[in-house]
């Protein structure tokens, strides 16, 4: 080795300094996102006290409804006639359904598309 690739070998206070001023420099900004967080978490409204939590209703609590549904039938085209655009159509709506059997899946099927199973066939 000659002189001069041992001096650029050497080490140098120079690398330590760097390293110094990136640690402060990091510090620095942990501590100013905690400085920030604090403020940020002044000016939040306070937390609601126990009494202003909301409350069960005087009858107790509501329960689920569970109901079949089935969709309205969407509007047929006279024979000849032109297609219905989405506009034309309004918002689908359901109504409660006559019969009360939940609609089950084939069985073999979990009902989801690639789920496996046969797929009804």
């Amino acid at each position: 080795m000659t002189s001069a690739s041992t001096q650029l070998a050497a080490t140098s206070g120079l690398l330590s300094m760097g390293m110094f001023v990136v640690g402060v420099a990091l510090l620095a900004l942990l501590g100013g996102s905690f400085w920030l967080g604090a403020r940020v978490k002044e000016r939040e409204l306070p937390r609601p006290r126990p009494e202003e939590q909301p409350h069960l209703p005087p009858e107790g609590p509501v329960h689920e409804v569970r109901e079949i549904r089935e969709p309205d039938e969407v509007p047929r085209t006279p024979k000849g006639g032109r297609a219905l655009t989405p506009y034309e159509l309004t918002n689908m709506r359901t109504r409660p359904s006559a019969s009360k059997s939940r609609p089950r899946w084939s069985s073999g099927s979990s009902g989801s598309f690639g789920g496996g199973g046969l797929c009804g066939h």
